[in-house]
């Protein structure tokens, strides 16, 4: 299967929806979609690019530790948190609302193996700007894509120790900003910031220590060089429908 087909985004509105039967070794199987890609947690999805594709700006050799050692690491104990449970059969939507009731493991490990699903798909080799509705709704709302990107630079800079900067919709329909720590993500009912997210970044060490060192700032410059806003302006139209 080519690796884009791993990652056809169904939105948060199809979370609950049914994938197709698969096969899983020898037996075939009808299993509930538990990734909001998309993504069955009972599969971990190729990266939808090379290694290298984005560089200079995020260099190979972190991308390949990044992904091949930290994503399958957070989806190997995310899955086996959740065996013989009836998180089994539950979205992460689900999953995610009910954060509050969870297990520690479940919320690092299922915010991990999520959020980097999410961060790849921000991603992209070649980045064009955000589309004329995701502009107007970035003029509107922080009076310029200028200060938008300082205001998102600032949530990813000062966010304490490890975590994420985001853009999301609230429950008002508007765009906001903010950060969370570690896992945590905005779906989550235990996180301080609430929406859909559209845009994130990842501020752990290990996302950018091999090439920027403690140079975070640098690496967060840097990003807006990959940005994928095509899908952007997507989660943005699906958020607005939901």
């Amino acid at each position: 299967m080519e690796r884009r087909k791993f990652f056809k985004s169904v939105g948060l509105a199809a979370a609950a929806a049914y994938i197709s039967p698969k096969v899983f070794g020898s037996n075939q199987i009808t299993v509930k979609s538990t990734g909001i890609e998309g993504v069955p947690a009972t599969e971990f999805p190729a990266l939808p690019f090379a290694y290298n594709a984005l560089e200079p700006h995020i260099d190979a050799r972190t991308m390949e530790i990044h992904y091949d050692k930290h994503h399958r690491a957070y989806f190997t104990n995310f899955t086996a948190a959740i065996k013989g449970t009836p998180l089994m059969g539950a979205t992460m939507t689900s999953i995610f609302e009910s954060m509050s009731k969870q297990s520690d493991a479940v919320r690092n490990n299922g915010g991990g193996y999520y959020n980097h699903l999410f961060f790849w798909k921000n991603l992209i080799a070649g980045s064009a700007g955000p589309d004329s509705e995701v502009s107007a709704a970035i003029t509107k709302t922080f009076g310029s894509f200028d200060k938008f990107r300082e205001t998102f630079n600032a949530a990813a800079k000062t966010r304490f120790g490890s975590g994420w900067a985001w853009l999301y919709l609230n429950s008002d329909k508007n765009l906001a900003v903010g950060s969370t720590p570690n896992q945590d993500n905005p779906i989550m009912d235990i996180s301080l910031i609430k929406g859909t997210p559209l845009l994130t970044l990842d501020v752990w060490e290990h996302a950018y220590y091999l090439k920027y060192q403690n140079k975070r700032a640098v690496y967060i410059d840097a990003f807006w060089n990959v940005i994928n806003w095509e899908e952007v302006g997507k989660r943005y139209q699906q958020a607005l429908k939901s």
